[in-house]
């Protein structure tokens, strides 16, 4: 067989490994069109690699490496896939959380004791470390812990109730009713 490509050491290589190279892409993916399509990127490159194509001392295993890099590749494209729309979906909950932090949690912390608020706002929403907030305050950190706890059921529960606060399937926000603050 004459060869006709402008660099016939690729053809010559591509030529002697397709069909063991594809072969073996079919039994890594089990998937004859992921195989197709892996195998086509590995042509292109080659093509790419033009003349440089021709040092390379292994064409074979040069092939199959290629390969291998591209298929774990798309296995790790697969993968994360879903945690893109995982993330949309977040993103959605998250404007939920944000339109109730507005409307509704500003009112809410308001109707709490004043100790109550001022360990909600610093440890909750300004991230004070604990221990510096119960340090600053003459608590011991048990103590706060355990008023944070019971802080925070109190604040979910107002919050829940006040605010008609309606959780979808996952238990995350989904709507709720706008309370104002006065």
């Amino acid at each position: 067989m004459k060869e006709t490509s402008l660099y016939p050491c690729a053809s010559s290589a591509w030529n002697e490994n397709e069909q063991q190279l594809f072969r073996w892409l079919l039994k890594q993916t089990q998937d004859e069109q992921l195989s197709q399509d892996i195998l086509h990127e590995v042509f292109l490159r080659v093509m790419q690699q033009k003349e440089h194509f021709c040092k390379v001392e292994n064409s074979k295993s040069w092939l199959f490496r290629v390969a291998r890099n591209i298929l774990i590749d798309s296995v790790r494209k697969e993968r994360f896939a879903p945690l893109e729309q995982d993330i949309a979906d977040d993103e959605v909950v998250y404007e939920a959380i944000d339109l109730l932090a507005l409307s509704c949690l500003s009112r809410v912390l308001d109707e709490l004791e004043p100790a109550e608020k001022s360990m909600i706002i610093a440890c909750d929403l300004k991230g004070m470390n604990q221990k510096t907030y119960a340090q600053q305050n003459g608590l011991s950190l048990s103590a706060l812990k355990s008023r944070l706890r019971r802080t925070r059921a109190k604040l979910k529960a107002h919050i829940q109730t006040s605010c008609q606060v309606k959780l979808d399937e996952n238990q995350q926000v989904c709507c709720f009713t706008s309370r104002e603050p006065v």
